[in-house]
């Protein structure tokens, strides 16, 4: 099987460079730009704002801890593991402060991490959001509200996808992104310690960080649909449906959406947003799962994976691809580079990439169009019909068999 650094880590497709075009929008007009929140108000240069959420329901979010003292951690042997949450749901309006992206210090480990020189190391924490930090959650009817996992990809932090996040809790879900631990480039945990990526060596596989995630997630599953009080920080949150529950995953986050699905059936639907999948068994999956690639990496015979996971999925299944869009195009770094327009122009791929706005406006309508068919209250279109319709306004996207 390949190991965690095999050709879709976020190094291979030029991280650095899209981080090194995050600094090119700081100066850039007022209307992208946003402070840093702190304990007492801005503080810092201003930097890029994430696109605004196209729901219309106010966003709160909140960050939990949960530690698991059944397992040890694979990556820290001798510790329980501790998993951090953000999560944002639909709220009653506020003027609370805005969330904070990262944290100045987490800005320079991630920066570190993925080998940016010559920017600010506080350059992460400007960036804008437009959740607001912990205000009254708007209430839930019924069974509660839907909600959806996160995992992101590897050394990557939960905040990488925060536009995603935000988009989907404006339309009415409640989002928890989570943070593996030793598996970021800096995670923050209440006690005031900050972890980096222990996992973050050639020895650790593929196979092994995927089933750790699914793990992950279905413990984060459980404790969240438990009820208030289940997590430090929870007190607040809206009653969630522990029959309504969805996964999706950015690169080996989506490889772990997969297994969590295939070992967890309390798990409704899924997505793997351009992760090479880790597959432990050959077992059929009856639930529904959708695929979202990266130009070249998505196509049918790009990677074998693909084509064998696609096989193996025997329930509502949906394979798309993005002409031009890279490994990242589906999380906030493509976001924060919309100035750019295409990595060619700081030393990237020659061919144009997938201009940032349209790379974001795709993801979250894809995913919210295949998240409403599988998990709405009540009569809801299909699923398919959705996602048709999303690909009609999207020419980029190509859609893969049915």
């Amino acid at each position: 099987m390949p190991s965690i650094r095999s050709a879709h880590s976020p190094r291979s497709y030029a991280l650095a460079t899209l981080f090194a075009a995050v600094l090119a929008l700081a100066p850039a007009a007022d209307t992208a730009r946003a402070g840093t929140v702190g304990p007492s108000g801005p503080t810092r240069a201003a930097g890029p704002r994430l696109p605004a959420p196209t729901g219309g329901l106010p966003v709160g979010q909140r960050t939990l801890a949960l530690r698991d003292a059944s397992r040890e951690d694979p990556w820290e042997p001798g510790r329980a593991r501790e998993l951090m949450l953000s999560v944002w749901y639909p709220a009653l309006p506020s003027d609370a402060p805005r969330a904070a992206y990262v944290t100045a210090r987490e800005s320079g480990m991630i920066l570190r991490q993925h080998r940016v020189g010559g920017v600010p190391e506080d350059l992460l924490s400007r960036t804008g959001t437009h959740a607001r930090t912990g205000p009254p959650a708007l209430p839930a009817v019924g069974a509660g509200l839907p909600l959806v996992l996160l995992s992101p990809g590897f050394s990557l932090p939960r905040t990488s996808l925060t536009a995603l996040a935000e988009d989907l809790a404006s339309r009415g879900y409640a989002v928890a992104a989570v943070d593996h631990a030793y598996e970021a480039a800096a995670i923050t945990y209440p006690d005031g310690r900050v972890t980096g990526c222990s996992a973050c060596r050639p020895a650790v596989r593929g196979t092994a960080v995927a089933a750790t995630r699914a793990a992950d997630l279905s413990y984060v599953r459980r404790r969240l649909t438990a009820g208030a009080g289940a997590a430090v920080g929870a007190e607040g949150l809206p009653r969630l449906d522990p029959a309504r529950v969805a996964v999706v995953g950015h690169s080996i986050g989506g490889a772990a959406a997969f297994e969590a699905m295939r070992r967890d059936p309390a798990f409704v639907a899924g997505v793997n947003m351009d992760g090479t999948f880790q597959p432990s068994d050959t077992g059929p999956l009856e639930r529904p799962f959708l695929l979202l690639g990266a130009d070249r990496h998505g196509r049918p015979g790009a990677d074998p994976s693909w084509d064998l996971a696609w096989r193996r999925l025997t329930g509502p299944r949906a394979w798309f691809s993005a002409a031009g869009a890279v490994h990242t195009s589906f999380t906030d770094y493509a976001a924060l580079t919309g100035a750019t327009g295409s990595a060619a122009a700081r030393g990237g791929p020659a061919a144009p990439v997938l201009p940032a706005a349209r790379a974001t406006r795709l993801t979250r309508e894809l995913v919210a169009a295949f998240l409403d068919g599988h998990l709405r209250e009540g009569p809801r279109p299909r699923a398919d019909a959705l996602l048709d319709a999303v690909g009609a306004l999207h020419p980029q996207l190509r859609r893969h068999g049915r």
